[in-house]
C-alpha cells in the first residue's frame, strides 16, 4: 500500500525510505556523497525554493513530487523514485511510477522530469516507460588540498570586489542575490522542456531557508561591480555537517552577462577554495554537476583539478 508521508508524524516510513535510496546509491552510482537522514528529509520536504510538493512511500521504498511554481508550472519533478534493491523485480517501482503520473496528473501537470545515472537500472527503468534522454549531466570531483591557488590565480580582478558570506545573507543582499541566481538560467539545459526561472528576493529566501532545513552549511562568494556596485556573479558550496566522507557540494556558480569576460568564474571558484581550506578543513572532496553542453564552466573545472566520476540523464516524458 502506497501511503503518503505526514512528516509531522513520519513513524518508521521515513527511516525506511531513507535507508532504501541510500542502499540503491551504494549500489547503483559511483562512490559519490550519501546524504545524511536530515539532508534528505530536507530536501524531499521542502524542495529547492519551498514549491508544492508531496512524499509518498511503502516500506520497500517510494518517491517524491515538487511542482514548480510560478514558471514551469507544466512539469512535475520526480525525485528519489527508489526501491530499496532486496525487492527490486517485483513490479513496486512500476506501481510507485504509475502512482506518481496518476498525481501528477491530478496537479494539472503535463510532463515528468527524472534523473537517473547515464547506465544501470535506473536508466533502463527510464527507456522502458518511455522517458526520453534531454540533457547530459557530468559529475566531476576534486580534491581542494591539491589546487594550487596561486598558479591558477589571474591576478586582481580590476573593478571588481569578492564578497563572502556564511549561511543566510543579510536582507539588504537578497535581490543582489536573487539577480545572480538569474543568471543561472544561462546555462545549456539542450532539449529539456524546462523554462527559465524567474528569482526575486523571496523567492532566493525560501531556497536558503529548504537549505536551512536540511542541516547544510551554505558559504557564497559574490562578485560586486566596485564602481556602480551591481552585483556580478556569485559561487555557493553546501557542507553537511553530517557527513562522514569529507564532501561538500559545489552549488550553482554563474556570472551576469554585462559582466563576462573579466575571468570571474575562475575568481569566485579559487576565492571559494581559499576559503574552504580554513572555514571546512575537513573537506577533501568536492562534488559539482554541470551539463556536458556547458564546455565553458567544464573548462573552468578542468583546469581546477575537476575530474570525472559519472555521467548522469535528465529525463522526460509527457504525461
Amino acid at each position: 500500500m502506497i501511503t503518503q508521508l505526514d512528516f509531522e508524524a513520519p513513524g518508521d516510513l521515513l527511516t525506511a525510505y531513507h535507508a532504501a535510496h541510500i542502499a540503491a546509491e551504494r549500489l547503483d552510482e559511483n562512490g559519490g556523497p550519501l546524504m545524511s537522514l536530515q539532508h534528505f528529509t530536507g530536501m524531499i520536504r521542502y524542495g529547492h525554493a519551498g514549491e508544492p510538493g508531496e512524499t509518498w512511500v511503502r516500506p520497500e521504498g517510494g518517491y517524491t513530487l515538487r511542482f514548480p511554481e510560478p514558471d514551469n508550472a507544466h512539469a512535475a519533478l520526480l525525485i528519489c523514485l527508489v526501491v530499496h534493491p532486496d525487492h527490486r523485480g517485483n513490479g513496486i517501482g512500476s506501481e510507485l511510477l504509475d502512482h506518481a503520473i496518476e498525481r501528477s496528473r491530478a496537479h494539472g501537470r503535463r510532463l515528468m522530469l527524472v534523473e537517473t545515472v547515464a547506465e544501470g537500472p535506473g536508466a533502463l527503468f527510464a527507456k522502458a516507460k518511455g522517458f526520453s534522454a534531454a540533457t547530459l549531466d557530468a559529475r566531476r570531483v576534486l580534491d581542494p588540498r591539491e589546487v594550487d591557488l596561486a598558479a591558477l590565480d589571474p591576478g586582481p580582478a580590476d573593478g571588481y570586489r569578492l564578497e563572502r558570506y556564511t549561511g543566510m545573507v543579510p536582507d539588504a543582499l537578497l535581490p543582489d542575490l536573487a539577480t545572480v541566481m538569474t543568471a543561472m538560467n544561462d546555462a545549456p539545459l539542450d532539449d529539456l522542456d524546462y523554462e527559465d526561472e524567474h528569482w526575486d528576493a523571496a523567492r532566493y529566501r525560501r531556497h536558503e531557508q529548504s537549505l536551512a532545513a536540511s542541516g547544510l552549511r551554505v558559504y557564497t562568494v559574490l562578485a560586486r561591480h566596485a564602481g556602480s556596485g551591481a552585483p556580478a556573479g556569485f559561487t555557493r558550496v553546501f557542507v553537511d555537517p553530517l557527513d562522514t566522507g569529507g564532501w561538500a557540494h559545489q552549488a550553482d556558480t554563474a556570472v551576469s552577462r554585462e559582466h563576462r569576460g573579466h575571468a570571474l568564474g575562475m575568481r569566485l571558484k579559487l576565492d571559494m577554495l581559499g576559503w574552504l581550506r580554513t572555514a571546512e578543513p575537513r573537506v577533501t572532496r568536492i562534488i559539482t554537476w554541470n551539463a556536458a553542453s556547458n564546455t565553458h564552466m567544464v573548462g573552468i573545472n578542468e583546469r581546477l583539478g575537476y575530474r570525472l566520476l559519472d555521467e548522469w540523464y535528465e529525463w522526460q516524458r509527457a504525461i
